[in-house]
């Protein structure tokens, strides 16, 4: 993929797997939500007491994939540094991911059942320094 490829892919509504160095075992690998748009940082939110965020807070730095479900396959990988964690989501933040991932009708019914949740949450944000990426659509076209 080019570039403006790859950033464009990026930005679409992707399940990312995000992975994350974890000593004495395997990295953490776990399915995310995230944002992204061409040029920016890569934005994750979860939960402040979960174990990714604790490794992401000890490492400083993971590794997302997205990837497309049917042939021919796509995906891109970037890793990175955290620049910034942002201790708190604003309602607009989770607006947007929640309709992003659900629609507006969906969203709304989702962010009204994790409001209660929603205090507990912070928002990651990797700067994507190193991309893999593969589209076999080109490959075989």
């Amino acid at each position: 993929m080019t570039a403006a490829e790859r950033e464009a892919f990026l930005a679409g509504p992707h399940v990312g797997v995000l992975s994350v160095a974890e000593p004495g075992h395997a990295p953490l690998t776990v399915p995310v939500w995230y944002t992204y748009e061409p040029g920016r940082l890569l934005s994750v939110v979860t939960g402040r007491s979960s174990r990714k965020a604790a490794r992401i807070e000890a490492e400083q730095r993971f590794s997302l994939c997205a990837q497309t479900e049917t042939a021919p396959y796509q995906y891109v990988s970037v890793e990175g540094p955290v620049v910034r964690t942002d201790p708190t989501v604003t309602p607009e933040e989770r607006r947007a991911v929640a309709y992003r991932y659900l629609g507006e009708e969906l969203g709304d019914l989702y962010l009204a059942a994790t409001e209660a949740d929603a205090a507990e949450n912070l928002v990651v944000r990797m700067r994507p320094e190193r991309w893999l990426t593969v589209d076999y659509g080109k490959q075989f076209a």
